[in-house]
């Protein structure tokens, strides 16, 4: 199989940002895209055109949107070591991975996470405490 051909499993595969976005606002709301990614592009006078032109100009913005594209909405099994390391759009899903319906998500589940990563940050702040601690 070439190089090429293995991206073609991946369901970002020829699909555009505004596509993407429009599946997720479309199924899970602004709300929870919101309570699960803080972006503040989905909080504040949100739109799929406003959205899109941040997300197209931020990096890391754009592929915390692709990961939860993949892992919540098209319910993938999580990205592997080698493959998290790449951008989203570049990652290889394995042939016999197919997407499935999309996560059940809930604002409960978001503030469980949240608060779960700030505990991993703390954590990780703690033991790094660098040249000021």
């Amino acid at each position: 199989m070439s190089e090429q051909n293995s991206y073609l499993n991946n369901p970002l595969h020829g699909i555009g940002l505004a596509q993407i976005l429009t599946e997720l606002v479309d199924h899970y709301g602004f709300e929870i895209l919101y309570a699960y990614l803080g972006l503040n592009c989905f909080k504040t006078k949100p739109s799929v055109e406003s959205s899109v032109k941040f997300l197209k100009k931020t990096d890391w913005a754009r592929e915390k949107l692709e990961s939860f594209y993949l892992y919540q909405y098209k319910n993938l099994p999580k990205a592997d070591d080698v493959q998290f390391q790449l951008p989203p759009r570049m990652r290889i899903v394995p042939a016999h991975q197919k997407p499935k319906e999309p996560a059940a998500l809930s604002f409960e589940d978001a503030e469980r996470l949240r608060q779960k990563k700030a505990v991993k940050t703390r954590a990780r702040q703690s033991n790094n405490n660098g040249p000021w601690g």
